[in-house]
């Protein structure tokens, strides 16, 4: 699938190929992720383009020469930027969505990207006829409609893919950036109803490309009490890759609510080593002991291999690492309950 992208990119094949190749892989990602005994799945986000850049996807008011995200290997990421408006969707989440919903009976929980995210699309230089606070309008209604869409069509949850937050940091140090990021998150949150909220979470992890991350040489602990602001009910956490977890959990505990959730990551989504159901099991008591097991549960740190030219993990490893989590979940939740 992935030298079919390349090929499709270069015109070689038809998009009818494509299709039928995107087709395949759903099929055997659900079958595959069912039979890991996941109480719920995902679709594994193979038919984006990216899980960034979907909602733009063939958009004719696009220059390539937008935010660079640099990668600790070297590596970087660029991404586009708008040259006019008004700005919209080409493409929603739940379009995903209902084609993973045909092939299971199992809940799916749907991912989207942070509306702070795509503010990054405007262009510093501004956009004659088009202003900012024009864009953000426009933004925050697509943003909203991308959730919205995803809950309406059935969702078990909608996780909202924060990613650029541990990076706000490393860009600004004043931590400005990163309040402005939540804000604009919450703007989009606060549309919607308390109990609507319960199945919406939020995922920030720093990074996961080509086995690089863009900022995890920036502190947890200086990241958490700011995104514990956000209104959301579940918060999906890198922590496997973490090294001073002790310091994570202390730091989710000061600034968890009481009616949120957290997910931690148990599965190093950078390592191609598949941890064992015990290790698993070890990882979640060591933070039941200072977070309540009623608001946890687990998770893997990040997608694996998120961009489509990333083929740094393979589709067995990937699948080998959520069996286990799921194995040595079921062992903690034994001993804790």
């Amino acid at each position: 699938m992935v030298d079919a992208l390349q090929l499709f990119a270069q015109q070689q094949i038809k998009e009818s190929e494509l299709s039928k190749l995107f087709d395949e892989a759903l099929t055997d990602t659900v079958k595959r992720f069912e039979e890991t005994g996941s109480p719920v799945i995902t679709d594994g986000e193979q038919t984006k383009p990216s899980f960034a850049t979907y909602p733009i996807s063939g958009i004719k008011n696009l220059s390539p020469d937008g935010v660079v995200i640099p990668f600790a290997d070297g590596h970087t990421r660029q991404l586009p930027k708008i040259t006019s408006g008004p700005f919209h969707y080409t493409t929603y989440a739940d379009a995903y969505l209902r084609k993973a919903k045909q092939l299971t009976t199992l809940p799916v929980k749907q991912a989207v990207i942070a509306v702070s995210a795509i503010s990054l699309l405007y262009p510093q230089e501004g956009i004659d006829g088009y202003t900012n606070e024009q864009f953000i309008n426009d933004l925050l209604n697509e943003a909203e409609s991308d959730i919205r869409r995803c809950l309406n069509s059935g969702a078990h949850k909608v996780q909202v893919d924060f990613t650029e937050a541990r990076l706000a940091l490393k860009l600004d140090p004043s931590k400005n950036l990163l309040k402005s990021f939540i804000d604009l998150n919450n703007k989009v949150l606060n549309r919607f109803t308390q109990e609507e909220r319960k199945k919406i979470g939020v995922h920030s992890c720093p990074g996961g490309d080509h086995d690089s991350t863009h900022s995890a040489d920036i502190s947890y602990a200086d990241l958490l009490p700011l995104l514990f602001q956000l209104n959301a009910g579940s918060f999906y956490l890198e922590y496997a890759g973490e090294k001073d977890k002790q310091a994570v959990l202390e730091s989710i505990k000061e600034n968890i609510h009481p009616s949120q959730h957290v997910f931690l990551g148990v599965t190093n989504v950078l390592d191609p080593r598949v941890e064992t159901p015990q290790e698993i099991c070890n990882t979640v008591l060591e933070a039941a002991e200072i977070i309540s097991p009623q608001q946890l549960g687990t998770t893997d740190d990040c997608g694996f291999s998120p961009f489509a030219d990333d083929i740094s993990t393979s589709r067995d490893t990937a699948f080998a690492k959520i069996k286990s989590r799921i194995e040595g979940t079921k062992l903690a939740e034994e001993k804790l309950f």
